[in-house]
């Protein structure tokens, strides 16, 4: 049994840019199709798409690259079932000096923190994107 299902999405993301792969396949979740969203909308994926199965469905995640390297240099958890990180709408912080996002979830939604802050929301810190 799973523990983390965010932190297994970033850990096969990371795999699969490390490998150079196109696209990789993600059990589907409602909060990870929000995330996919969150980073489609930023530019981080070129796109994704959930597939049907007899299950939960398949998420999956088309990776982007420019001149053969990865946008996404690096992926990192922040709030995990053990220890939850909330912030207020000042407190957010500015990934590699505004360079990245991290992606929280809110009461309006799954947002970036560009998001948060132009909404005046704080939220639970999922992930940190750059």
């Amino acid at each position: 049994m799973m523990t983390d299902p965010i932190a297994d999405m970033l850990t096969r993301m990371r795999n699969a840019l490390m490998v150079g792969a196109e696209k990789v396949d993600i059990p589907a979740s409602r909060l990870k199709l929000e995330m996919a969203k969150v980073l489609k909308e930023e530019g981080y994926i070129k796109a994704y798409k959930v597939i049907k199965d007899r299950r939960q469905g398949i998420l999956r995640v088309n990776l982007k690259y420019v001149d053969g390297k990865s946008v996404i240099t690096g992926l990192q958890r922040v709030s995990r079932p053990g220890r939850r990180v909330y912030v207020g709408s000042r407190e957010i912080p500015r990934v590699m000096g505004g360079m990245g996002i991290a992606i929280l979830t809110t009461p309006k939604g799954v947002l970036s923190d560009k998001a948060c802050r132009r909404q005046n929301v704080g939220g639970e810190i999922l992930c940190y994107v750059w």
